[in-house]
């Protein structure tokens, strides 16, 4: 490996002297999400974004809907594409919602990259160069797999953003993994922390045969976990979750919390920024989409990782 980085770093050296070294342009991009203020998951795209614009030299505006309305975030594309930047990193939080005003930023001659949320078909259908993400379905299923292997045969997903059809599938994924049908067992928790936790409190309590747990991310797991261990279930029931933080983490060693799914946020921020940089500025573009998950974090390498949670992980 390290005579082949040498190689290839030779031959790029050997090709700038060629041709001589591009000049920085400062170019710039807008990264737009579907997440709300409240959430704190998106800090690692952030830094991610960040980190990369200093490193190729270019401005990126992080740019969202401060309550996650989707209508909103429409409008936030449009406004974006109307100041014709270099290239716009965007995730498709709802294929159907942003579907014309991503379209008009390509007909534009925009560069698109989407992000995050949404499927590779829905990224080309769209006119994007590539889509960089985690594969939703494939994630759930790959988590029901592990639940199914531990025994679980009933479940409850709990949604913080049940709006977003992404989050539905990882939902479906685990379902299907497990051989049962999505229904009642996919809560609709909302975002507010207390009412997550009384709604899953409800749920345990009037289904007392569920012997797994799925939760999309901090927003649902901090207060699950919470009813979790009100209930006296901390490391009795399955319970796997979507994402990482350092409570997640710290859940992860106790044994209360089995798995973390990373889907590398930080990639999802920093590989289309480097990618569109260098598209702009050379016309060079990796062939086909980049899946950036799903890991599977537990006991055995919580350690690699979790000194990272919120900032690179």
């Amino acid at each position: 490996m390290k005579k082949t980085l040498t190689a290839i770093a030779a031959a790029a050296i050997a090709f700038a002297g060629f041709t001589g070294t591009a000049s920085a342009e400062d170019e710039k991009f807008v990264l737009i999400s579907h997440a709300p203020d409240s959430d704190s998951w998106w800090n690692t795209i952030k830094n991610a974004i960040k980190v990369a614009g200093d490193q190729m030299e270019v401005t990126v505006d992080y740019r969202n809907p401060p309550t996650g309305d989707l209508a909103d975030m429409a409008r936030i594309v449009e406004q974006a594409a109307a100041t014709n930047p270099d290239g716009i990193i965007v995730t498709i939080a709802d294929f159907n919602v942003l579907k014309g005003p991503i379209m008009d930023a390509v007909d534009r001659g925009i560069p698109v990259i989407t992000i995050n949320s949404g499927t590779v078909e829905q990224s080309a259908e769209l006119g994007a160069l590539m889509h960089v993400g985690q594969p939703e379905y494939d994630a759930g299923f790959g988590a029901g797999k592990r639940a199914a292997a531990a025994g679980a045969k009933s479940f409850v997903c709990v949604n913080h953003y049940i709006t977003n059809p992404a989050s539905v599938e990882r939902c479906r994924g685990f379902a299907d993994a497990l051989g049962v049908e999505l229904g009642s067992q996919m809560i609709d928790s909302g975002m507010d922390p207390s009412e997550v936790k009384n709604k899953v409190a409800a749920y345990l309590n009037t289904n007392s045969d569920v012997d797994a747990i799925l939760t999309l991310g901090p927003n649902s797991a901090h207060p699950t976990l919470a009813a979790v261990r009100d209930a006296g279930l901390a490391g009795q029931i399955m319970f796997g979750t979507f994402d990482l933080s350092s409570e997640i983490a710290d859940a992860i060693k106790k044994g209360e919390i089995n798995f973390a799914i990373d889907q590398q946020p930080y990639l999802q921020g920093y590989l289309p920024v480097v990618i569109l940089t260098n598209y702009a500025r050379y016309g060079v573009l990796p062939s086909g989409n980049i899946n950036s998950g799903p890991g599977f974090i537990t006991k055995d390498n919580i350690a690699l990782v979790e000194k990272y949670a919120g900032e690179f992980r």
